[in-house]
């Protein structure tokens, strides 16, 4: 009896290697080749259901047997370190990372593009809070004037992200070959509605939200670091500045602001 559990997980371990990769792994003795065969279609289909939801663009922009192939290389060589469905099309993303320098067939933009595609799940399904207790500045009279003199702090909702290629641009009828000399530069965000936006950022507001995410310093103090960057005079940007930041509150990108310690 003792062994019969480590016979059990040795059956056991040998259908799911042939399941997870039929073609190179022999199926266990014993079982009939119709039984099998409804099982390793049956999970196949449903991993691919569940990423071509997830990665609709890049199932779209590589075409059906290109995509389908591609599935079955990962759910045949990736062990996956969670058990949650929802952390499946995370798996897939950073296996893509990986084969990006190993499959010179694979498109170099598809594990950013992946990336970009999984943010929108990431953010929906995201529980963060902000990291300090803060101020949402609902009712302040001079919102403007809180947001410099205090600690804005930006949503854990809100993702500034930077890529070398156009993710939001490519398509079946737009596949880059070389990136472009500008990085690309979005914003993505949950709006209060629950819904995910995406939007393009200046080098300006990229550089602004990098600056505001360790929610150290004062809305003041960012803007005058920022022109100090760009070789400006401090106060020449404050009003640009603090209008956006505000316009950043109003739709959501700030959360809010914090008192500045002493």
């Amino acid at each position: 009896m003792a062994e019969a559990p480590a016979a059990l997980r040795a059956q056991q371990m040998a259908l799911a290697r042939h399941l997870r990769d039929p073609a190179a792994v022999p199926p266990p003795g014993g079982i009939e080749d119709r039984r099998l065969a409804i099982y390793r279609e049956l999970l196949h289909n449903n991993i691919r259901r569940l990423l071509s939801g997830n990665f609709p663009v890049i199932r779209r922009t590589l075409g059906d047997d290109t995509w389908a192939s591609l599935v079955r290389r990962f759910f045949a060589g990736h062990r996956c370190h969670t058990p949650l469905f929802t952390e499946i099309g995370r798996e897939f993303q950073r296996w893509l990372e990986q084969q990006a320098g190993q499959d010179p067939d694979l498109p170099a933009w598809l594990p950013e593009l992946a990336h970009y595609e999984w943010v929108e799940l990431a953010l929906q399904i995201s529980d963060a809070q902000p990291p300090c207790a803060i101020d949402p500045l609902q009712d302040h009279a001079d919102r403007a004037g809180a947001l410099l003199d205090g600690v804005p702090v930006v949503s854990p909702q809100a993702w500034a992200l930077a890529y070398r290629w156009p993710v939001h641009r490519i398509a079946p009828g737009y596949q880059p070959r070389m990136p472009p000399d500008e990085p690309t530069l979005l914003l993505v965000r949950r709006d209060r509605d629950g819904q995910v936006r995406f939007a393009s950022l200046s080098p300006l507001a990229f550089r602004l939200l990098e600056r505001l995410a360790p929610a150290r310093d004062s809305g003041r103090a960012v803007l005058r670091a920022l022109a100090s960057e760009a070789g400006a005079e401090a106060e020449a940007l404050l009003p640009e500045g603090s209008a956006m930041l505000v316009r950043m509150l109003d739709e959501g990108t700030l959360a809010g602001i914090r008192a500045r310690q002493a």
